[in-house]
């Protein structure tokens, strides 16, 4: 049966009584308002203005400038694809004995808004209506962000303290490795358990997927077009190494996690950019192919490496041109091995469920997988036990007209006001 609002406590009602909608749609409307596009001077610039509004709070500070050159020299680095000359962590700790009983957690990056004509509006002009805020970001992830945030503010302004600290982990370049998440734990901020805030559409995800950024390079001959006939196209040389990949996917997908299990493909292998030609009147001599490969929940990333370059092989061995000028596969970018929820003394699993059904009076949410790479891999990773919860449908983030509702909105960020009282009390 599903407790009531009448079996909260008075502590918990009290609480609750300070999570404001209209303040959580102010601070998102000011969060979505910079665009911090991975790798951009905004990404940087959103920590300061966060930091700026964190003071206000009772929390103690860590701003800081990460040494990238460090981080990229480390051998676990998890990769990444944006330029960089700069990059900023920032974290806010509650006060309270011991290490932190409960780290929320959320990024600032967003992904670049793409063709602006697809939107409605400005990408990074946030409005609203109909009770949800439009704009980059709104769901992966700055809703969840302001909903850390809130929540905290939620307890603090109620004039509670907490036993044990609760610490919001606030990061960048999410979007393309985990660079800030990363960072974060090497400067040795943890805690005992971990909800990342991204969005899960009212339910718990509990694993994630991983993904690996791949390249194909194919050879062709160069001729002019006229002669097309003397010459080899790298385009068409292209064509069954495609094929190959395509069957990949499928043999990846006969058997997935349970989980993941409803999904139409849990394991996408997808290419999302091609680079061909230099000339029209000229047959392709260069096909670049980039794309990602998703890996499966509890497989080694090498695993996944070896297949997609032993199926790009048999293609090749299979086709008379390339037999004998075989494709080239490397790996730039964004490594994200897959994560899983595991080995948690804590109870954060049953402690968010339960925060979840008391606010909305009904059923607890179900448990499910991603099939995208996240940073829940690097704290799962750090063994931490992680999950995540947040406003938002993901079938909206990285398009255009992101949105999310306001009503989803305050039922994450009371959830997460019941969740840090019941952990960190």
């Amino acid at each position: 049966m599903p407790v009531s609002v009448r079996d909260l406590s008075d502590l918990e009602l009290r609480a609750l009584a300070f999570v404001d909608a209209r303040e959580l749609v102010r601070d998102l409307v000011a969060l979505v308002a910079v665009p911090s596009v991975s790798g951009s001077a905004a990404e940087s610039e959103v920590q300061h203005q966060l930091a700026k509004q964190l003071g206000t709070m009772d929390v103690g500070l860590d701003l800081w400038q990460l040494d990238l050159d460090a981080l990229l020299a480390d051998p676990e680095f998890p990769g990444w694809e944006a330029d960089r000359t700069e990059a900023w962590g920032l974290v806010a700790s509650s006060p309270g004995e011991g290490e932190p009983a409960l780290v929320l957690q959320g990024h600032v990056d967003v992904v670049p808004p793409g063709d602006p004509a697809r939107w409605t509006g400005e990408p990074f002009l946030p409005r609203v209506d109909a009770r949800r805020v439009h704009g980059r970001g709104t769901v992966d992830m700055k809703g969840g962000v302001v909903a850390n945030i809130a929540a905290l503010r939620a307890v603090q302004e109620a004039g509670i303290s907490l036993r044990r600290p609760v610490a919001l982990h606030l990061v960048v370049g999410e979007e393309d490795g985990g660079l800030g998440a990363f960072a974060t734990l090497r400067r040795g901020h943890r805690g005992a358990a971990c909800v990342i805030s991204e969005p899960t559409s009212g339910a718990i995800v509990t694993a994630n997927a991983g993904a690996l950024t791949f390249a194909v390079t194919v050879p062709g001959r160069a001729t002019h077009a006229s002669t097309a006939y003397a010459g080899v196209s790298a385009f068409e040389a292209f064509l069954p190494v495609h094929r190959g990949l395509a069957e990949l996917q499928a043999r990846r997908n006969a058997r997935v996690d349970p989980l993941v299990a409803d999904l139409p493909v849990a394991y996408p292998l997808s290419v999302g950019k091609l680079t061909c030609g230099d000339w029209a009147s000229s047959v392709p001599d260069l096909l670049v192919a980039e794309g990602r490969i998703g890996v499966a929940i509890d497989e080694d990333p090498a695993d996944a490496r070896g297949a997609l370059e032993e199926a790009v092989a048999a293609a090749a061995a299979a086709d008379p041109w390339l037999r004998d000028h075989p494709p080239v596969v490397t790996w730039p970018g964004g490594q994200f091995a897959s994560g899983r929820y595991a080995d948690d003394p804590t109870g954060l699993l049953d402690t968010v469920a339960a925060a979840h059904a008391d606010v909305v009076q009904g059923a607890r949410p179900r448990e499910r997988g991603a099939p995208y790479g996240s940073d829940l891999r690097l704290y799962a990773g750090a063994g931490i036990p992680t999950l995540h919860y947040g406003p938002g449908e993901v079938s909206l983030a990285h398009g255009p007209d992101e949105s999310v509702a306001v009503d989803e909105l305050v039922t994450v960020t009371e959830a997460l006001v019941l969740t840090i009282l019941r952990a960190c009390c």
